[in-house]
């Protein structure tokens, strides 16, 4: 990396082009191509992992790095793999122009009245196997970005107009 320039640190305001990948190369996530994103360094807009592969990069750094699970959208959890009584989906079975099968993601509303999707894993005669699971869970996350510029936290930008 260089040691020219603003490094990337909590707080700063980043702009770069970035995709998401798996391993196999199957591409998730991209802007390249498109308008760059521009976001604050502990925002939230961003995964803590992909921010910490980002830290200490400037203007005109490249990053390229392969993450865990842990560090990219969690590792597969068993417990959010439920089981449902097949009757609470009748309706959505029986329809056959837009049939529910396995693969189908519905939203499902929680105890705050959240949506959440779930994917159905299984459909069996007496009951219905959702997983509640981040789709991307369990894999490794090839991620890479260009920064374009960085701003460190405390600086003010105006736009002047001509």
């Amino acid at each position: 990396m260089s040691d020219s320039g603003v490094c990337i640190s909590a707080g700063a305001k980043v702009t770069l082009h970035f995709s998401l990948s798996l391993p196999d190369g199957s591409e998730i996530d991209s802007n390249y191509g498109k308008a760059p994103a521009t976001f604050k360094v502990g925002d939230g807009n961003l995964l803590p992992g992909f921010e910490a592969a980002l830290m200490g990069a400037v203007a005109g750094d490249s990053v390229s790095v392969c993450l865990p699970p842990e560090q990219a959208f969690g590792a597969t959890n068993p417990d959010n793999v439920q089981s449902f009584p097949r009757q609470r989906f009748a309706g959505l079975l029986a329809n056959t122009t837009d049939p529910v099968e396995p693969g189908t993601v519905l939203s499902f509303a929680d105890s705050g009245g959240n949506e959440i999707p779930g994917v159905i894993k299984q459909i069996g005669e007496l009951s219905v196997v959702i997983d509640f699971n981040h789709p991307l869970a369990g894999r490794d996350i090839l991620f890479r970005a260009d920064i374009i510029s960085v701003i460190p936290s405390g600086v003010q930008t105006v736009r002047i107009q001509g």
